[in-house]
């Protein structure tokens, strides 16, 4: 996998959402079928590493001003962070990602409760 983590940095994904380089698929079958291009692709299920993450779901902004609308209020927004985590190995439903190319390479945008199973290998991106 040849990435190219500083122009990565640039993005930045919002809420809940995770983004994911999708694992490249065999083109050949166990018995020797070649496969045409989107056969793979049309699967309800993929697989890929997760390489962004958003920072999660917000909670509601709640303090000692809350209650009284005149008074300004210090919107420092909290979040519940995600399960999933940069370097996974996800597996997600199809029909819930968004395709998104970015300097000539797809992605997916997927929204961490479309992600079905993770696989972390604490040494995949040391």
């Amino acid at each position: 996998m040849n990435i190219n983590k500083n122009s990565l940095d640039k993005l930045i994904i919002v809420g809940d959402r995770v983004l994911i380089k999708p694992k490249s698929h065999k083109d050949q079958t166990k018995s020797g079928l070649f496969l045409p291009p989107g056969v793979q692709e049309k699967e309800k299920i993929q697989s890929g590493y997760i390489l962004k993450v958003g920072p999660g779901y917000p909670l509601p902004v709640q303090g000692e001003n809350y209650d009284e609308p005149w008074k300004p209020v210090d919107e420092k927004v909290k979040y519940i962070p995600l399960q999933v985590q940069e370097g996974d190995l996800a597996i997600f439903l199809q029909k819930s990602a968004f395709e998104v190319m970015y300097e000539n390479e797809r992605y997916f945008i997927v929204p961490q409760h479309s992600i079905l199973m993770v696989e972390r290998d604490e040494e995949l991106f040391n």
